[in-house]
């Protein structure tokens, strides 16, 4: 379909999301990224965040994880350890991995720990941020 985009998003467990849209907007490691249809081909990192997706006149979000992206000028897949639509995060859950994981980076932890703890804050803070900021 001409001027849409193919959005998939893959996590481990499964295809989180697969439908063609208008326009995606993801965290960048070097920043915020805009990708419309006919985007110059690109593979980067994906940083903890928020993914808007702009279908139909209509905005969705999506927390995501560290991951990968692959970008043609008509498809966006992202590869990633963590997807979840900003209707289904549990605000409480997040919240309480957060405070979880920040207590445990205050002890002395080896670094494979901490490289592991700091993962999940990230995805937690992901999730916190998408949720408080839409309000779903």
């Amino acid at each position: 379909m001409a001027g849409r985009l193919k959005l998939e998003i893959v996590t481990p467990d499964a295809k989180t999301y697969s439908e063609e849209v208008d326009m995606v907007t993801l965290p960048g490691i070097e920043g915020e990224m805009g990708i419309f249809p006919q985007h110059v081909p690109l593979m980067t990192q994906v940083a903890p965040g928020e993914v808007a997706v702009r279908k139909d006149g209509r905005d969705y979000f999506l927390a995501i994880g560290d991951g990968f992206v692959e970008i043609t000028g008509d498809r966006v897949a992202i590869l990633t350890d963590m997807a979840i639509r900003a209707e289904s995060i549990d605000e409480v859950k997040a919240e309480e991995a957060r405070r979880r994981a920040e207590a445990r980076l205050a002890e002395n932890i080896d670094d494979a720990e901490a490289a592991m703890v700091g993962a999940v804050l990230a995805r937690s803070l992901a999730q916190l941020k998408v949720k408080r900021r839409h309000g779903l």
